[in-house]
């Protein structure tokens, strides 16, 4: 017989790098390959059958998984809307992960009528200075923040997306505030993985362990405003700081949230685990090739070459990383572990082992104080 999925084997959201392509060159990206490789991209029909694999997962689940649409630059691949609507048709929920720069009255309003429930855009910056610095194009701060503006003409929700570095992280609370100003349901803010392009930028602009943790008490502070939904992505370590500061409990008596739900969670009675990669999270290469993250380049298997749900319940890499109990060194000892779990994909970037400790994190657990 068999058995019911365990409550952190539930996929909630699969990210898809729809296309390599972008029309941007960002010091930042996960993506290493040039737009040449487009010609590997999944073809519509290859594209389709990844989504009815996703579906046909969610169908064993308590819920659909959210399908992410994201890059690259997803609104350069021509049948994105015909690949939503496939999805949409289906039961899948579609999002969309975009720098913005694309989006004209028309694009908004496709991106409206064919069901996308909210679209994540990229400002790495409160000021054109800082945003194009890191985008590395001028007039990519102009330009975003106009798509944004054809998205709330359109009606349709939308969340500013930021990736924290030294270049910017004294901007956070202005961008907090320009998103408010916006119109914005959401911030969700990336803590830098050393990974794809960001390998370089890291030797220069990553922040210590200790300035996370100042940002991570920023982050709080923000959070408890309850004025806009906060969430941290790649700061696991966020789940100890917001219960060690209360407010992990004051969120989840609230009834509602500003902005709704996060798509992929249920509220605050949801899911709380930080890292999240390959319990909640999958991602999907633009050639069908799954990783437990985005971030975290430790290939689980091919769609073209194995059923998603398949990859999903069988993988051993996906159930070593499921296994807090596995953890190594302080995380391994950390009385935040079910909660934290570290970023895997720092660890894997530091060591070259997804179960070490996580290398960011200043947080010295009571049972780790004699061994340091």
């Amino acid at each position: 017989m068999k058995q019911p999925l365990r409550t952190n084997q539930i996929l909630r959201l699969l990210f898809w790098e729809t296309t390599i392509k972008c029309n941007l060159t960002c010091a930042h990206c996960r993506r290493l390959e040039s737009d040449e490789a487009v010609i590997s991209d999944l073809s519509t029909e290859q594209a389709k059958e990844l989504i009815e694999q996703l579906a046909e997962l969610g169908k064993e689940q308590p819920m659909m998984p959210v399908l992410v649409f994201s890059g690259g630059e997803p609104l350069c691949r021509e049948d994105l809307f015909e690949l939503v609507g496939h999805a949409k048709k289906l039961g899948i929920t579609p999002a969309l992960a975009t720098n913005g720069t694309l989006i004209d009255a028309e694009t908004a309003e496709r991106i409206r009528d064919n069901g996308i429930v909210r679209a994540a855009v990229s400002l790495d910056g409160a000021t054109a200075e800082v945003h194009n610095k890191l985008r590395q194009l001028e007039g990519s701060f102009e330009r975003a923040l106009e798509g944004i503006r054809h998205l709330r003409k359109k009606n349709v929700p939308f969340q500013i997306n930021i990736t924290l570095t030294k270049h910017n992280a004294e901007q956070l609370e202005d961008i907090y505030e320009l998103a408010k100003s916006l119109g914005a349901v959401a911030v969700h803010i990336f803590m830098l993985v050393p990974v794809g392009c960001g390998q370089v930028l890291a030797e220069t602009d990553m922040l210590s362990p200790q300035q996370y943790e100042q940002m991570m008490l920023e982050i709080c502070r923000l959070d408890g405003a309850g004025q806009l939904q906060v969430k941290v992505t790649c700061g696991p370590h966020y789940e100890r700081v917001i219960r060690q500061q209360g407010l992990y409990q004051a969120r989840k008596n609230k009834k509602a949230h500003p902005g709704g739900t996060v798509p992929g969670r249920t509220g605050y009675g949801g899911p709380s685990r930080g890292c999240l990669a390959g319990l909640g999270v999958l991602f999907v290469g633009h050639q069908g090739d799954v990783f437990p993250c985005g971030y975290l380049p430790v290939n689980c298997g091919n769609i073209l070459e194995n059923k998603l749900s398949d990859i999903w319940n069988d993988s051993g890499e996906l159930a070593r990383m499921r296994d807090s109990s596995a953890l190594e060194g302080k995380c391994g000892i950390c009385g935040y572990r079910e909660v934290c779990g570290g970023c895997r994909a720092r660890a894997f970037a530091a060591t070259g082992n997804y179960m070490a400790e996580e290398p960011f994190c200043a947080y010295i657990p009571p049972e780790a104080a004699g061994q340091v």
